[in-house]
């Protein structure tokens, strides 16, 4: 009976020089196992490049799918903006009477048309372009961006159909753009850029936020007249010019459009730059996360 109880407290003293017992801490695995994503410009380019015909295949399933047993077809293109048009034409010119500074109404209002046409067919569009591509997202690799990228294209084909519409306009109210229009080209890199960052967004959205997809009609009810399509920039007071157009760039985008083509004179630069810079941000930051969220697309969806 002594013997036990010596062992007992023998085996406590021990217990108690060797301190409080620690919980094992599970270890995490070696370094070299864990996947770290790093994007890489060039890398990102070259992927992009070698994923064109893909691009080119699905933005021309896109369009046949949507004009192949249509009566009119491509006129569609032009029908919506045109109805809008004529519309604010009726409404805005006559019973607001918004000063165009000399411009015909329907060349002012078509011109916005056409920039907010392409940005609410790509953004809605392009919101659920993965979505509609789950199937061929899981057995296919390719870059992920491609999809919205896709639906740009589509919009950029109808924006070219509504382009040639906007001659005939110019045809109908004797007027031609000067040299001016040259500044449309850093123009549509900035409304490319934005949108195909919004594009981006809004795709991966859906997939994880399924209340995203109906969101969109509000939004693009609501964008169209918080956009100035109907009315020039100048409406909005202009100590707050400069921050509309860095959160919604598209306002610096066609006021640009219309000095260029309706007032031969080139676009504010100050607005220009900030939407410009406004534009980078959406891309990058909507690349950045679209790139850190698709890897559980599949996962989710």
């Amino acid at each position: 009976m002594g013997g036990q109880r010596a062992q007992l407290v023998d085996e406590h003293e021990r217990r108690t020089a060797a301190g409080p017992r620690r919980p094992a801490v599970a270890e995490g695995p070696p370094p070299e196992l864990v996947f770290k994503r790093r994007l890489r410009p060039v890398q990102v380019a070259r992927e992009l490049w070698g994923a064109r015909e893909l691009v080119r295949a699905l933005a021309e399933r896109d369009l046949r799918a949507r004009y192949k047993q249509a009566v009119l077809g491509f006129a569609w293109a032009v029908l919506t903006p045109l109805a809008l048009c004529a519309i604010f034409t009726l409404v805005f010119r006559r019973a607001v009477h918004v000063d165009t500074e000399g411009a015909a109404y329907p060349l002012f209002a078509y011109v916005g048309l056409i920039v907010w046409q392409f940005f609410s067919n790509t953004m809605n569009q392009g919101a659920l372009s993965l979505a509609n591509n789950l199937s061929l997202l899981n057995k296919v690799y390719c870059p992920r961006e491609v999809f919205p990228l896709a639906t740009m294209l589509v919009a950029t084909v109808d924006m070219l159909i509504g382009t040639a519409v906007l001659g005939v306009l110019f045809l109908l109210f004797w007027t031609a753009p000067s040299a001016t229009l040259l500044w449309v080209l850093p123009l549509l890199a900035v409304q490319f850029a934005f949108t195909y960052g919004v594009a981006l967004v809004l795709s991966v959205a859906v997939v994880y936020l399924r209340d995203v997809r109906h969101l969109l009609p509000i939004i693009t009810q609501m964008g169209v007249f918080a956009t100035p399509v109907a009315y020039p920039l100048g409406q909005i007071p202009p100590g707050l010019q400069e921050l509309y157009v860095g959160l919604n760039p598209l306002g610096a985008v066609i006021e640009g459009y219309r000095n260029a083509l309706l007032y031969d004179s080139a676009p504010d630069f100050t607005l220009t730059a900030i939407a410009a810079a406004s534009s980078v941000v959406f891309l990058v930051g909507g690349y950045l996360l679209f790139k850190k969220l698709e890897t559980g697309i599949a996962d989710v969806a």
